[in-house]
């Protein structure tokens, strides 16, 4: 299945502002990447100090752009592996992420940088040229479930990146859990590519979706009418606002409705589509139309039946490559034409897969525990496999573990938490040469660790009778520390031990 991401434009500039206000914002963060606090669109956008330690800010020196455009953050660091955001959100729950980018010459440069994106451990490439080019923003959309406490929005320099990877604006809001349910969002994500509402001149946006989905307009040669009926929008699939019901593209009696949407080519792969229907009329024993619809000339629903009241079809996972044509042909007995309101169009994106939870919350706690801990060590510890965290190493598959944690000389201060017992898969542990205190933890249920190098470091305490009852440790060093006590007689009399003590503790054999 291929994996490459459309880019979806976003806006021209001047961007409008909508005037309603609504009494209830959506729920989750709405952060204006380098930039204060504002108002736009009905919704409050908040600094995003808070959520990242990294990276510089700046204004955009630009007349006519809205105030959310208007600032960017950006990463100018060459060491730093990605600069990621953390938010804390609820596991399990479905989220709406939205990354912003308005280039606007920030760093002096014509051309925008080209850059990855990271959203926990799935990574794509991100250009912004076409867009700027053509005087807009643009963003990047996807629809997915939170699986872990903490989310990671991360950003890093690839093969192709010139100048300072950016971001304007980032929206990671929750779902209700029906919206686009039959997805197996353990495997994958849903990128948006296409949300129109037919016939609509306007843009649809908060507060009329409450969920800040962005429904764009499109015409094109077929006739648009206006609903009589109002649609109440929680008894459709995916609850769309009730305004892209308001217009409406149609046929003539007796004739096929034919929509050619979207206006891209798309590459080949597998695809979610949705679309809605509601018959316009005015509520009597006539107000239903009857049609199939086709996708690229293959029957996609059979003798649909749209009333007044509306009604949504769709697909999970159907194929499509090159342009998209929908076609609805009526039944012979129809009174009136096919109609379609609007239509959504997302990639399935495969997820890279995320590390296994209890090794990131054991990260977790060791970056709380250091001091001075490497930069990177935000985002996903383990993916992608080229951004992984400093000194990390990890196995393969969806759900890697860390095998080894290699972070010698590298100048930490601090203490080992006692839920570095949890990394059960650790194979090596090296940490020496630092400045670290404390006692050394009960390390028992390290079943695979061969070799431990907590050498020349400020660790104080005993020699830990756990270090014996590992099965396959073969090597440990702790010299040039401050342990006092014995040396455990199952670690001493291990087989095949290479056990190094001495100089500088108060231990003895």
């Amino acid at each position: 299945m291929s994996t490459s991401i459309f880019l979806l434009w976003l806006v021209s500039i001047p961007l409008t502002i909508h005037a309603t206000t609504n009494p209830h914002p959506p729920q989750g963060f709405l952060l204006n990447c380098g930039g204060g606090k504002l108002e736009q669109d009905s919704l409050t956008y908040l600094p995003d100090d808070k959520f990242i330690h990294t990276g510089n800010k700046t204004e955009i020196k630009q007349q006519g752009i809205v105030p959310l455009l208007s600032s960017v953050r950006y990463f100018p660091d060459l060491v730093e592996e990605k600069f990621c955001y953390q938010l804390p959100v609820n596991k399990g729950r479905k989220l709406l992420v939205k990354t912003i980018y308005y280039y606007g010459g920030f760093d002096g440069g014509t051309v925008p940088p080209v850059f990855d994106q990271i959203i926990d451990g799935t990574k794509w490439n991100i250009d912004t040229s076409k867009d700027y080019k053509d005087g807009g923003s643009s963003y990047y959309e996807l629809i997915m479930v939170a699986h872990n406490k903490v989310l990671s929005v991360c950003f890093a320099r690839n093969e192709h990146t010139t100048s300072d990877p950016f971001i304007s604006a980032i929206e990671v809001l929750y779902l209700d859990d029906s919206l686009y349910n039959t997805t197996d969002f353990a495997k994958y994500a849903l990128v948006t590519l296409a949300r129109h509402s037919f016939g609509s001149h306007d843009t649809i946006i908060f507060p009329d979706d409450k969920f800040n989905r962005r429904w764009d307009e499109f015409v094109d040669i077929n006739p648009v009418v206006t609903s009589h009926v109002p649609v109440t929008p929680t008894t459709f699939w995916n609850m769309p606002p009730a305004q892209v019901f308001e217009n409406s593209v149609t046929a003539s009696r007796g004739k096929s409705l034919v929509v050619n949407w979207p206006k891209f080519m798309l590459p080949k792969t597998y695809y979610y589509i949705a679309l809605y229907f509601q018959d316009n009329r005015t509520p009597s024993p006539y107000s239903w139309r009857v049609f199939d619809v086709l996708v690229n000339g293959v029957m996609f629903f059979k003798n649909l039946n749209v009333t007044t009241s509306g009604v949504t079809v769709y697909s999970t996972a159907w194929p499509l490559e090159g342009n998209t044509t929908i076609t609805m042909a009526p039944a012979i007995n129809s009174p009136v034409g096919p109609i379609i309101a609007a239509g959504e169009l997302f990639q399935l994106l495969p997820l890279a897969g995320i590390t296994l939870t209890r090794d990131v919350a054991v990260m977790e706690d060791l970056r709380e525990s250091f001091d001075k801990e490497p930069r990177d060590w935000h985002g996903d510890p383990c993916l992608p496999t080229d951004k992984s965290w400093t000194g990390v190493e990890c196995s393969s598959g969806t759900n890697p573990r860390i095998t080894s944690l290699n972070l010698t000389n590298v100048g930490i201060t601090g203490s080992l938490p006692p839920s570095i017992s949890r990394l059960t898969a650790l194979s090596h542990l090296w940490l020496g040469s630092n400045k670290l205190t404390g006692e050394i933890p009960d390390l028992s249920s390290l079943q695979s660790l061969e070799t431990l190098h907590l050498e020349d470091n400020q660790l104080q305490g005993p020699i830990p009778e756990s270090l014996g009852k590992l099965p396959k440790l073969r090597e440990v060093f702790l010299q040039n520390n401050h342990l006092k006590g014995s040396i455990p007689g199952s670690l001493k009399n291990k087989n095949g031990i290479n056990l190094k003590v001495s100089p500088g503790n108060e231990v003895s054999s």
